[in-house]
């Protein structure tokens, strides 16, 4: 038996995809303005998809110890501002079937979460059939929400509007979580992974602490990335808002149904996020390889090896195993199984 906690990576995106892959992706969006018919979908061999994944992805995990990535499409690709409804179910359609590959390739390294093929002014009911496919031919155990498929502008409803409700449905009939994620921005006044994307993880705490979506589906999971964007380092002004609103106390708010990743590339970043938000909130992850992927010159170890800040916590072993692997299983309720559906057959 296992006496040691798995170490399980809840934000893994496929940034490493073959060359082929991002030029269709190119000819798609130039067909579209041209008003021809897409190109076909490249052919792509396993062996062309196993050098993308041995040579980065599975090579990090090897080298800094961590077990299994829950992987999806690379988030600042998915561009959902991008082309139209059509456009982005072709895309995200791809973008599915390319993770499932790698999966199926490495079962015991990676378990899939979906990109949805959002567009922006387009009702998110066209996201169910993608989610029903990824979920029951792919076994995957997530989805990647993006609540802002504008690219920056912010043009559809906030994520507390019933707008949503169709993939809140579906995420509590599936027992999947969605990972609040934005896309690349396409709104000159926003960097993608600097200010963008960490605007997007507080946009979309705050539009659901001050919503009722919590009360209207209890069981709900949400995943905020980056250390939940500046939600834990301004715990105290939401807490503060929580109260002048009658809302009650942020942590019986919030706490059943929302949890932070440890996508923060600095030890005093995560000392702060684990003194603020409960360890039975906080799941383990990296985003490697992502948005930060340089040597730290005051440390000589990668930003992005976020395992050697979760090391030298000062918290118990059994806190830090809930963050290594308890809190993933528990909040991907699909997890555990599929763990052991895919272990079975790597034999």
């Amino acid at each position: 038996m296992r006496q040691i906690p798995m170490i399980i990576d809840c934000h893994g995106h496929y940034t490493t995809a073959p060359p082929p892959h991002e030029g269709w992706r190119t000819e798609q969006i130039e067909a579209r303005k041209a008003g021809k018919p897409p190109p076909p979908r490249p052919s792509m061999t396993n062996d062309e998809i196993r050098q993308t994944i041995e040579g980065g992805q599975l090579r990090l995990q090897r080298e800094r110890g961590t077990d299994l990535t829950i992987f999806s499409p690379r988030a600042a690709g998915m561009g959902h501002h991008l082309g139209d409804a059509r456009t982005s179910e072709a895309w995200a359609s791809a973008c599915n079937e390319l993770v499932h590959r790698v999966c199926s390739l490495f079962p015991k390294n990676f378990i899939g979460v979906a990109m949805l093929p959002q567009s922006a002014g387009v009702s998110p009911k066209n996201c169910l059939p993608e989610i029903d496919r990824c979920v029951n031919e792919y076994g995957f155990v997530g989805i990647n929400l993006n609540p802002d498929p504008s690219g920056g502008h912010w043009q559809d409803p906030p994520l507390s509007d019933r707008y949503w409700y169709p993939v809140y449905e579906k995420m509590v009939e599936y027992d999947i979580p969605a990972m609040i994620h934005v896309s690349a921005a396409c709104n000159p006044a926003y960097h993608t992974t600097g200010s963008h994307y960490l605007n997007g993880d507080t946009v979309g705490f705050n539009q659901l602490m001050i919503s009722s979506v919590f009360r209207d589906f209890p069981t709900i999971k949400f995943i905020i990335p980056h250390g939940g964007g500046a939600v834990p380092y301004h715990w105290g002004r939401f807490r503060g808002l929580a109260q002048d609103a009658k809302l009650g106390l942020l942590t019986d708010l919030v706490l059943r149904n929302i949890f932070f990743d440890t996508c923060v590339y600095h030890l005093p970043g995560q000392q702060l996020l684990a003194k603020v938000i409960p360890a039975d909130n906080i799941l383990f992850a990296s985003e490697m390889i992502g948005a930060v992927r340089g040597v730290d010159p005051e440390t000589g170890h990668h930003y992005d090896d976020t395992k050697r800040y979760i090391d030298q916590l000062a918290l118990s072993v059994e806190d830090k195993a809930k963050i290594f692997e308890g809190n993933a299983r528990r909040v991907y309720g699909r997890l555990s199984r599929m763990i052991e559906t895919q272990s079975a057959s790597a034999v």
